[in-house]
């Protein structure tokens, strides 16, 4: 029975080559009033405990930082520990110090590195989705889950886990020069941009002439029908109203002008009138 607590406890405590025995300088620390003395202690102890950071920010690789940026963060949750801790709880350094550099270092992940702003929440599901979807694939030769599975594991609604695989996608951005999919063969993404649509501006001239058109003088409206809509000649028009064919072009070009300057002015006398 001796034996088989003797075997637990090394399969379930872990020893590391970068915890130093500091504990009595953490007490001399504790004692000293701020000063050049006390400064030149902390950076002492964060220099011997420096391993343990590095060692930390190590299990954040291939999330999209590079490692020396997760290494300067985990230094600095370091650098916070040492300032914040108090021997005189009973507490050995490394329980207070793990937590504060995990923390500091999840931080930069949730406030730094997202391109696209996520809220907490669905930074949250993401995490969990994510941790679920490789247990279920570890378990299953790396066969990919459906979301009921993934939900029925997390103990997640289907709603939430597909909010959180939403998320997914939002923590890096690709360039509009990125070529996905095998490059020799693909295209950049700029080839998917759309152009603007020309016939919009039609639509919106057509919309601004539309109430302008109903209110010239019969005459006027039933020429610019026939010489637009029907494609009469000015002279067939002349004749049919009893005119020269001059009469007709000067009409014709005075309407015109008189609508043109109206469709431009629009948008002055909205300004003004707002």
């Amino acid at each position: 029975m001796q034996a088989d607590r003797t075997r637990k406890s090394r399969t379930t405590k872990r020893s590391y080559d970068d915890s130093p025995d500091t504990a009595e300088s953490f007490r001399r620390l504790a004692a000293l009033p701020a000063g050049p003395e006390r400064s030149a202690l902390c950076q002492e102890l964060v220099v011997a405990w420096m391993p343990m950071a590095v060692r930390l920010a190590r299990r954040f690789r291939h999330r999209g930082e590079t490692f020396d940026d997760l290494a300067q963060v985990a230094q600095l949750g370091l650098v916070k520990a040492v300032s914040r801790f108090d021997p005189s709880l009973g507490s050995a350094f490394p329980s207070f110090a793990v937590p504060t550099i995990l923390g500091e270092v999840k931080r930069h992940f949730r406030d730094e590195l997202w391109v696209v702003h996520v809220p907490r929440r669905v930074q949250e599901l993401r995490g969990q989705v994510r941790s679920a979807d490789y247990e279920l694939s570890a378990t299953r030769g790396g066969m990919t889950s459906a979301v009921p599975e993934i939900a029925a594991h997390a103990g997640l609604t289907e709603a939430e886990v597909r909010l959180g695989q939403g998320a997914l996608e939002a923590y890096t951005a690709w360039s509009l020069d990125a070529v996905p999919g095998h490059p020799t063969d693909g295209h950049p993404l700029t080839d998917t941009l759309g152009g603007v649509e020309p016939d919009f501006d039609l639509i919106v001239d057509r919309e601004a002439l539309r109430p302008l058109l109903r209110a010239l003088p019969a005459r006027e409206r039933e020429i610019l029908y026939l010489r637009f809509f029907c494609e009469m000649t000015q002279a067939r028009i002349g004749l049919r109203l009893g005119v020269s064919q001059m009469h007709v072009s000067r009409l014709i070009s005075r309407t015109c002008a008189r609508l043109h300057d109206q469709v431009m002015a629009e948008p002055r006398v909205a300004k003004r009138a707002a």
